[in-house]
C-alpha cells in the first residue's frame, strides 16, 4: 500500500466527527472535468487532493468540517488520506448515508480523465481493506446506490459491481519480500556511471529503480540497474518528496528514504 498521509500533506487531524463502524464503503468519483495529465504526474494528483479538500472546506452550503471523503486514490495507485480512520464522512448525501458507509474517492471525473487505472482500483482496494480492518463492514456500494447521482461514473461503477476485485486477482497478502541492501545502493550511486551494456553493479539497484519509475520520477528507460546521474536526480526528487532538503535530498539513498520507498514499492532494506 501506498499511503499518502495527512502529515506527508501538511494538514491537521481531522476535525470530522467520529465514527468507528459502518456496514461498509462507498466508492465515489469527482463528478467533474479532471484533467488527463494526471497520469503523467503524481505531483498533480498531490495538487488536485488538496484542491478538493480547499474546495470542500470553502463550500458554506454544505459546511464541510474536513474533506469530504475518508481516502482517496490517484492513478499512480497512491491511497491519499482524508478525514482517515475512525472519521464519518461527509461525502455521501446525507447524515443517514454517511453513517451508512465510509468513502473513497477515485481521482476520475465526468470528463478527461474518466476511466480508472488499474494502481488506481488496487489503491481503492487497498483503501476498502484498511477501512474493514478499522470498523467497516462488508458491503461495497457506489455512491449512487441509495442516493440520486452520476456519481461514481460507468467505470468505477461497473468495477463496484464487479465485487470491486484487485486488478489482475493479485492476493491480498503478499509472499516474502525482496530485501535491498542500502550499503550497496550507496556504493552504486556513488561510483561513476557505467557505460551502456557493462554489468550492473548491485542488482538491487534496478528494483530501486523501479521503485522511482512507478513514482513517476524516472523514464522506464533509465531503469538499467547503473545507478547513474540520471538515476541519483530522480531519487533526490524522491527525497525531496520525502520532506528532505539541502544535502539531505542529494540523491544518494539514505535508510529512511529508501525504507519509505521499500513499503510502498514492496522490498525491505537491511543496513
Amino acid at each position: 500500500m501506498k499511503l499518502v498521509t495527512r502529515a506527508q500533506l501538511g494538514w491537521p487531524a481531522s476535525a470530522a466527527p467520529a465514527q468507528t463502524s459502518t456496514k461498509g464503503v462507498k466508492v465515489h468519483y469527482e463528478g467533474a472535468p479532471v484533467s488527463v495529465k494526471l497520469l503523467d504526474d503524481h505531483d498533480l494528483c498531490i495538487a488536485e487532493w488538496k484542491r478538493i479538500r480547499v474546495d470542500h472546506l470553502n463550500n458554506e452550503k454544505e459546511n464541510y468540517s474536513d474533506i469530504a471523503y475518508n481516502y482517496g486514490a490517484c492513478p499512480h495507485g497512491h491511497l491519499l488520506e482524508g478525514r482517515g480512520l475512525g472519521k464519518r464522512t461527509g461525502a455521501n448525501g446525507n447524515q443517514e448515508l454517511n453513517r451508512g458507509h465510509y468513502a473513497i474517492v477515485g481521482l476520475v471525473g465526468s470528463e478527461g480523465l474518466t476511466k480508472p487505472t488499474d494502481a488506481m482500483l488496487g489503491a481503492i482496494r487497498d483503501g476498502i481493506e484498511l477501512l474493514r480492518k478499522h470498523g467497516a463492514g462488508k458491503e461495497i456500494k457506489g455512491h449512487k446506490d441509495g442516493f440520486a447521482t452520476a456519481c461514481p461514473g460507468k467505470h468505477l461503477y461497473a468495477w463496484v459491481e464487479k465485487g470491486a476485485p484487485r486488478p489482475g486477482g493479485s492476493p491480498t497478502v503478499p509472499g516474502p519480500r525482496p530485501v535491498i541492501d542500502v550499503s550497496k545502493v550507496v556504493a552504486a550511486a556513488l561510483h561513476d556511471p557505467a557505460k551502456a551494456g557493462t554489468p550492473v553493479s548491485y542488482a538491487g539497484v534496478k528494483r530501486v529503480e523501479k521503485a522511482l519509475v512507478a513514482e513517476g520520477l524516472l523514464e522506464g528507460r533509465f531503469a538499467d540497474g547503473h545507478f547513474g546521474t540520471t538515476t541519483v536526480a530522480a531519487y533526490a526528487a524522491w527525497q525531496r518528496r520525502c520532506g528532505f532538503s539541502g544535502d539531505d535530498a542529494n540523491g544518494i539513498p539514505g535508510q529512511v528514504s529508501l525504507e519509505r520507498l521499500g513499503r510502498e514499492h514492496g522490498f525491505d532494506v537491511t543496513p
